[in-house]
Parts: C-alpha cells; structure tokens; sequence
C-alpha cells in the first residue's frame, strides 16, 4: 500500500472514530431529553390528578355547606322548641278553656317552627317508651329497673333528639331501663 493510500485510511479511520465520538454525546443528550420529558409529563399528570382531587373536594364542600351550614342556627332554635312543647304540655284543661287563644297562638308557632326546621332538613326524632335504646340517636339520662321492662328499653322521654339531612344534630334525651333485679 502506498503511504497517500495509508494516509487516507487512517484519515478515514480518524473522521470515523470522531463520528462514533459525536454520535455518543448525541445519543447521550438524547436519553437525557426522554428522560426529562418523562419526568415532565410524570409531573403533569400528577398536577392534573390533583387539579381535579381539588375540584371534586371543593364541590363536595361546597354541597356539605349548603346542606349543613345551618348547623348551628338550627341548634341555636331547638331550645325555642322545647319551651314552646313544654308550655303546651304544662298547660292543663281549665287553662285550655281559659286561654284557648294564647294556646292556639302557642300550637300554631310551635308548628310554623317544625315547618321552617323541616323545610331546611332539621326533622325529629321521637322515640316512644317501649322502644329499644339506640346509642347513635338516644342520650341515656338515667338508668333504673322498672319490673316488665328488659334492659336497653326506653321508659321515659324527657326531650326529642334533631337530624339535620343525615347528621345528628342533637340525640333524643330518655331514661332507660336497666336490668329488673330479682
């Protein structure tokens, strides 16, 4: 072989070996941009999927405080309630007869009360002697064996307990029967 022939393919061999050379910065800054664009469209996703946790949170406050927002003004009315049932409880016949207005004028709020607490999803909870104590609506107030009974069974009223929708807004008071001694 003549030297300009060696010349030349050692040339060649040089260029390729500078291509091979450039190729692996090139293949090198290849991967390193998939890799980024992984970790990019990784983060995306990951922004997108709390954007729309955000939302179905925020809608779903946002129907809870329409529907329990009234909470506290709802618990703030049950007390007026209660002395308006008590009054036409402690209200005996000759004061019936004597002051039937005043009682009706009593009955007819007391019932305009129970329509406005209704209408915005407060309703009662009236539980009647007999009935089996339930912890998650009934608030024991006393406890005492009365022969006939079994325990756990409700024997006396004092107040009527609220739901507002699904929650409890306040549980209904009673007195329970505890287990007749022998």
């Amino acid at each position: 072989m003549s030297d300009m022939k060696k010349d030349e393919l050692a040339e060649d061999q040089a260029l390729m070996g500078e291509e091979m050379l450039d190729e692996d910065p090139l293949l090198a800054e290849i991967d390193a941009l998939k890799a980024e664009r992984d970790e990019l469209k990784d983060r995306f996703m990951r922004a997108l999927a709390d954007a729309e946790n955000i939302r179905k949170r925020g809608e779903r406050d946002r129907r809870e405080a329409e529907q329990y927002g009234g909470s506290k003004l709802a618990k703030d009315l049950l007390p007026v309630f209660d002395n308006l049932k008590r009054a036409l409880d402690s209200a005996g016949d000759e004061q019936r007869a004597a002051a039937q207005a005043l009682i009706e004028g009593v009955e007819l709020t007391m019932r305009e009360l129970i329509n406005v607490l209704t209408r915005h999803g407060v309703v009662p909870i009236t539980p009647e002697v007999g009935e089996t104590f339930d912890p998650q609506m009934h608030q024991a107030m006393f406890e005492a064996p009365l022969p006939g009974t079994k325990a756990g069974d409700i024997i006396q009223v004092m107040t009527e307990g609220f739901l507002l929708h699904d929650r409890l807004l306040r549980p209904a008071q009673v007195g329970v029967s505890s287990t007749p001694k022998s």
